[in-house]
C-alpha cells in the first residue's frame, strides 16, 4: 500500500495564520494532522503547532508499535491537551486548539477530532464518513434549524463545545476503517470546509490522479468563493495507491 499526500496552508485575508497542518510518512505507516488555533495572534498559532508537534513527535518514536491503534490516537491526543494546558500557564493565555488526526498503518487508519477542523474519508466513489463539527451551529443544523450549507456562515459557528486547552471539553471522537486501493482524505480547518459542498469536494477527487491536483482543484473553488477578510486556508489531501 502506498500514500500520496499533500499539505497547503495560508494566512488567507487575516493578519496571521493560526492553522498548523504537517504529516510523516514511512512504508505503510503514516500521520496527518490539521489544527486551527484559537487565541489571537501568536497565541493561536502557538497552540495549533503545539497540538500538531506532539502528534508528530510520538509517531517519530514509533508509540504506537505493539498498541491498539485507537487507543495510542486517543492517548496523544490527550497528551497534545495536556501539553496545552501547561502552555496556557507559561504563557497566560486561554490559547485552545481543535485537531483532525488520521493515523494510517499497515492497511487500517484510524481518526479522531475536536472542535470543528474535519476529515472527509472518501471510499468506493463517494463520500462515506465525515466528522461531526463540535460546535453550537452544527448542533442547530442537527436539529434542523439550518441547513447542512448554512454551518459555516452561521453567527454561532466560532462557539465550540470541545476544544484542546479546554479543561473540561476536550475528549475526541474516533472512528475508522480497513483501507482499499482508491480511498483518500481530506483534513481540514473551517476556512476551507465552510466554502466546499460534500459533492464538490467527491468531484475534484475523481478528476484527480495525485494528492496534489485534488488539493489545487478544491482551491481553486474555494479561493473564488472567499470574502476580502476570510480566515486561514489549511487542508491536508490524501490518497490510497
Amino acid at each position: 500500500m502506498k500514500m500520496d499526500g499533500f499539505l497547503y496552508t495560508s494566512q488567507g485575508g487575516r493578519e496571521y495564520n493560526e492553522d498548523s497542518v504537517s504529516f510523516r510518512c514511512e512504508g505503510d505507516t503514516g500521520i496527518f494532522v490539521a489544527a486551527d488555533g484559537l487565541g489571537g495572534h501568536d497565541n493561536g498559532a502557538l497552540a495549533s503547532s503545539c497540538v500538531v508537534d506532539t502528534l508528530l513527535e510520538a509517531w517519530n518514536a514509533k508509540s504506537q508499535a505493539g498498541e491498539e491503534r485507537r487507543q495510542w490516537l486517543l492517548l496523544q491526543i490527550e497528551q497534545a491537551n495536556q501539553k496545552l494546558l501547561t502552555l496556557q500557564k507559561e504563557a497566560n493565555s486561554r490559547m485552545r486548539s481543535t485537531v483532525s488526526a488520521l493515523l494510517i498503518d499497515g492497511g487500517q487508519a484510524v481518526w479522531g477530532h475536536v472542535g470543528d477542523s474535519r476529515l472527509y474519508y472518501c471510499h468506493d466513489s463517494g463520500i462515506c464518513r465525515v466528522t461531526e463539527d463540535h460546535s453550537v451551529a452544527y448542533k442547530k443544523y442537527k436539529a434542523g434549524e439550518i441547513t447542512k450549507q448554512q454551518i459555516g456562515q452561521d453567527e454561532d459557528q466560532p462557539s465550540l463545545l470541545r476544544a484542546l486547552g479546554n479543561p473540561d471539553r476536550n475528549e475526541p471522537d474516533l472512528d475508522g476503517a480497513a483501507l482499499e486501493n482508491g480511498d483518500a482524505f481530506l483534513l481540514c480547518t473551517d476556512g476551507v470546509w465552510e466554502y466546499l459542498d460534500d459533492e464538490e469536494i467527491l468531484i475534484d477527487l475523481l478528476k484527480a490522479e495525485t494528492a496534489q491536483e485534488w488539493a489545487e482543484l478544491l482551491l481553486l473553488r474555494v479561493i473564488a468563493r472567499v470574502r476580502p477578510d476570510h480566515d486561514n486556508l489549511s487542508l491536508i489531501t490524501v490518497l490510497i495507491e
